[in-house]
């Protein structure tokens, strides 16, 4: 698989696993990438990934994930558990796709299934683990993290990212931040949210954290010793408009490989789910995927 599909004599087999529930699927986009595959010479496995119930076909030699952030996160968990090497892409089929955008993986079926076929240079992508959870984009205990723990699935599905507008509208009405302690080799920080990036976009095409890579095996975080509205607004306005954070003195900037949140009981939400609550550990996984 390190020398990519370029001058076989037998056909690639691509196991497809799309989310009929991403934020933005659609079955005549899944088709079309089904037709550009085959088109491609490739062998299709096609099957779903539900509920984080998903299953690595044995025949397969490379696996194109249809979907978001989280259906990556199901799908690599998957690959990690059944423990046999094969490469990855995900195709962005989410709400946000925030590391398609890293990624820069292409919407055209074309471009993007001659990128995966091509023989482009594979990549390795370190993730991080909250016990056995991963994190491969960004996690966060904060506003925006108690927004996912009140989202409506259903209007979501209806809305698409409207929905989690919706939902932190309504946090902010009733926002109490809670005291959290986050630990790292280099100390205790008393914050009231806290940011984690393993990737590099958050929330879209913004970043509060420009130096992180899902190619390195690290971290980057930013605290917020308060997180009041008033916080939280010159915190996100300060990403919208590309400021140096490091010039607002309640925010704390720092990496680290590992780092345990503590304090009040508070959800984390990781790639668009809440997947744990605190007190929780984050450390990166030694060993890295293999990305197309």
């Amino acid at each position: 698989m390190a020398e990519a599909f370029q001058d076989r004599e037998t056909r690639p087999v691509v196991q497809i696993i799309a989310n009929p529930d991403a934020g933005s699927s659609s079955r005549r986009r899944l088709r079309a990438l089904q037709h550009a595959f085959a088109a491609a010479g490739a062998r299709i496995l096609l099957s779903e990934s539900r509920a984080g119930e998903v299953r690595i076909d044995p025949a397969a030699e490379h696996i194109c994930i249809v979907g978001g952030d989280g259906t990556l996160r199901h799908v690599a968990a998957a690959v990690h558990r059944n423990g046999r090497p094969v490469t990855l892409s995900l195709y962005p089929m989410g709400t946000v796709n925030l590391i398609a955008r890293e990624r820069g993986y292409s919407r055209n079926p074309a471009a993007f299934v001659a990128r995966i076929l091509g023989g482009a240079e594979r990549r390795d992508h370190y993730v991080a683990m909250i016990g056995d959870i991963i994190l491969s984009g960004v996690a966060s205990v904060g506003p925006d993290s108690f927004a996912v723990d009140n989202l409506s699935l259903p209007l979501k599905r209806l809305l698409g990212r409207l929905a989690y507008v919706l939902a932190f509208v309504s946090v902010l009405g009733r926002w109490r931040q809670p005291h959290l302690q986050v630990a790292t080799d280099d100390g205790i920080i008393a914050c009231e949210a806290i940011y984690i990036a393993k990737g590099r976009y958050f929330a879209g095409p913004w970043s509060f954290a420009p130096r992180a890579s899902v190619e390195q095996r690290l971290l980057h975080g930013v605290a917020l010793r308060r997180a009041r509205r008033i916080d939280f607004a010159r915190f996100v306005w300060a990403l919208w408009r590309g400021r140096d954070l490091t010039r607002d003195p309640n925010l704390l900037l720092f990496s680290c490989d590992r780092l345990t949140i503590g304090g009040e009981p508070a959800p984390l939400q990781a790639d668009g789910d809440i997947v744990a609550t605190t007190p929780l550990a984050i450390a990166i996984q030694p060993e890295p995927f293999s990305f197309a």
